[in-house]
């Protein structure tokens, strides 16, 4: 903050008021959506996503992985229930500001996540399961 004003005169009403907004705000998180497989070895594939949610975490992102979270209280092998569990985690998506992919292969899920990433504009980032990022 810079105690003058444009004009270079001191301003100190205007500095403490900034400063004090600039103390009170907490620092910004980005918002990061996890992608990585779901069927198959469900175990597995939960446990990964869980320690790619905690590696966000400490890259200072906020995790979003809908995969965790809509199976708890949706059947994934109902079509109906799959298609509209994979319609909320697009709304979802569109509220990231990341989309991170994580494994070495890409689900149907992922490749619709992927595409609509892609047509949002929001920029995709690629882990191996080791959560090594990827070029």
């Amino acid at each position: 903050m810079d105690y003058k004003n444009t004009e270079g005169y001191a301003d100190p009403t205007a500095y403490e008021a900034l400063t004090a907004v600039a103390k009170s705000e907490k620092p910004y998180k980005p918002l990061v959506y996890i992608a990585s497989p779901y069927t198959g070895d469900t175990e597995t594939n939960v446990r990964r996503a869980q320690g790619y949610c905690r590696f966000a975490v400490t890259k200072n992102c906020i995790p979003i992985a809908p995969h965790l979270h809509y199976p708890q209280f949706m059947d994934d092998s109902d079509k109906e229930q799959r298609e509209l569990g994979l319609f909320f985690a697009l709304v979802l998506l569109g509220k990231c500001d990341e989309l991170w992919i994580f494994g070495d292969r890409v689900s149907n899920g992922m490749s619709q996540e992927i595409k609509k990433a892609e047509k949002r504009g929001i920029p995709i980032r690629r882990f191996s399961f080791k959560r090594e990022e990827v070029n």
